[in-house]
């Protein structure tokens, strides 16, 4: 029986998740967090098998955890399980130590198969993920509309909360730009992104 821990910050998502992964029969769900410091303190006190990993974190990016993760629990199979289907962030993410990514709209029978075949030492991408990753291999990186802009507001100095006010959007939704960007930016923080972006012409200087 394959011991699995469920790392996602919506409940209700982390529940389903945990009876579909129970009544399957091949593995078993021992622990569920919901954050990247709950993570932590799960994998310190009863590291699984395999870890499914949301990359939307409300403190942090799921993927900056892989190589602590590596580091520390190497015995652990990463899963990444999310929404993220930017070629940029599956990339990331295995170049970072994930051992698999699938995305959330994926059957049932995906996901407990991506938990198998990490789980047996071997590398899991979903049928999307792979899709895109053969279309997309010499594709160059591409940006938002809405993204290009709220890199040129960061630049001007603007706080979060200004730049909801200027997006129109809310905080939480501004946040989750914010991690994309740094995602695709390959950044850990402002600086980074603002270099990065200006290296590749993305903002005006």
């Amino acid at each position: 029986m394959i011991a699995v821990a469920i790392v996602d910050d919506h409940r209700v998502i982390a529940d389903g998740l945990e009876r579909l992964i129970n009544e399957s029969g091949a593995a078993r769900v021992t622990g569920k967090a919901y954050s990247l410091a709950g993570c932590r303190e799960l994998l310190k006190n009863k590291p699984p098998d395999v870890l499914l990993l949301d990359i939307s974190m409300p403190d942090g990016i799921g993927i900056d955890l892989c190589p602590e993760i590596k580091a520390n629990y190497p015995q652990v199979k990463v899963l990444m399980l999310t929404s993220y289907g930017e070629l940029a962030t599956i990339t990331r993410a295995l170049e970072v130590g994930a051992n698999g990514y699938v995305l959330k709209n994926s059957e049932p029978d995906e996901l407990l198969e991506g938990i198998c075949t990490v789980a047996s030492g071997e590398r899991f991408l979903c049928e999307e993920v792979t899709v895109a990753l053969r279309k997309n291999e010499d594709s160059p990186m591409e940006l938002t509309r809405r993204e290009i802009e709220l890199l040129q507001l960061i630049a001007e100095g603007y706080t979060l909360p200004q730049l909801a006010d200027k997006m129109y959007l809310g905080i939480n939704t501004i946040r989750s730009y914010r991690q994309k960007l740094n995602i695709k930016l390959n950044a850990h923080n402002t600086v980074q992104l603002l270099q990065n972006a200006r290296a590749l012409k993305l903002i005006k200087s």
